[in-house]
């Protein structure tokens, strides 16, 4: 039977004050997504939405699927009246965030959604992403939010750096497995598909349904911005070889890992070690044997589900891990980390069936 962790099911205390949240950027699709499962949030109050392209605008007109939920309009970052909010989502693009987390006010909580703070390294930040830090000494607080992984570290931070939606599918699983000595940190290959939500929300020739509907095509060979934060998530200076594809769904990612077994480890190893790691976690589930993941399975869903297969080559295994990129990948993960920054139980809001067909 598998048995979960209290402390991310259930709270005999009353939930501590917070719940004032502010979403920065939630024109988009991570914004969204936010505002969905936070409607369903017992202890939050949504206060302020910014969204400066759209600001005045009901959230409704921009998203028809948000009418009539009594939400605050549209406003710009500068008419927030940040003194009554606890916490703020920032879903604004890669590079955007930096100097706005820097000028907000100290006492606010702050969950990035961009990748702005998840490397540690400026220097290689700027490397990756073509341009300076532009506030390095917040990133020295900033606490990389991969729940299952830091939620020490999430209960204590200020701001959190909420992790990409590849980088989630791969680490979850090879964590674990890199931990516990069972594969090798040589050779480990991530083939990788996303649904095109990943790509975000703005007008591009190459996003259009007609380039996309009836093929998949492969992007970012080698040089994809998530391959470092991969690679510093596992640690020991492990370089991975990473190709990530588009393939014309909406929403999901479901990433195909091939890895070298350690010493006499099998693939049954691997599955059990990862029973073991995961076993009491609400979120991440190892499929029986002989059982793929699908993205169906978790659209709409916080969940991981991870599969292990031996493969025909010897001293070989594959692992086949699904989420859906808007939500473990993104948002859903990102309010699993605000009730690990309140104390509140880790499924708060987050009890969320996967939608099928």
């Amino acid at each position: 039977m598998r048995t979960m962790n209290t402390s991310q099911t259930s709270s005999s205390q009353t939930p501590p004050s917070g719940g004032a949240v502010a979403i920065i950027g939630a024109s988009g699709y991570t914004g969204a997504e936010l505002i969905r499962i936070l409607l369903n949030h017992p202890h939050v109050s949504i206060k302020a939405l910014t969204g400066d392209s759209q600001a005045g605008k009901d959230i409704g007109e921009v998203y028809p699927h948000l009418r009539f939920k009594g939400l605050p309009k549209l406003v710009t970052l500068g008419q927030v009246d940040f003194s009554s909010i606890d916490l703020a989502f920032c879903c604004l693009p890669h590079g955007t965030t930096q100097t706005v987390i820097a000028g907000l006010p100290a006492h606010l909580k702050i969950i990035d959604l961009s990748a702005d703070f998840r490397l540690t390294d400026p220097v290689q930040y700027a490397q990756w992403y073509g341009h300076e830090h532009q506030a390095v000494g917040l990133q020295k607080e900033a606490v990389y939010g991969l729940t299952e992984i830091a939620r020490e570290a999430i209960k204590k931070a200020r701001l959190v750096a909420n992790p990409g939606c590849y980088p989630t599918s791969v680490t979850l699983p090879l964590i674990p497995l890199l931990k516990a000595g069972a594969i090798l940190p040589e050779g480990i290959i991530i083939d990788a598909k996303s649904g095109v939500t990943g790509a975000g929300r703005s007008a591009r020739q190459a996003n259009l349904f007609t380039e996309i509907d009836g093929g998949i095509s492969a992007y970012g060979i080698a040089s994809h911005r998530h391959l470092p934060e991969i690679e510093q998530a596992l640690g020991q200076g492990i370089m991975v070889t990473f190709t990530p594809h588009l393939v014309p769904m909406n929403r999901g990612i479901l990433s195909t890992i091939y890895v070298k077994l350690a010493g006499k480890h099998t693939a049954d190893d691997l599955r059990t070690i990862l029973h073991k790691a995961y076993s009491s976690e609400p979120f991440v589930h190892i499929l029986p044997l002989g059982i793929p993941p699908s993205t169906h399975q978790v659209r709409g869903s916080n969940d991981c589900l991870i599969s292990v297969f031996a493969d025909r080559v010897p001293g070989q295994a594959i692992i086949v891990s699904a989420i859906d990129n808007l939500v473990k990948g993104a948002s859903g993960q990102a309010v699993q980390n605000m009730n690990v920054m309140f104390g509140w139980p880790e499924i708060t809001g987050l009890q969320l069936t996967a939608i099928f067909p």
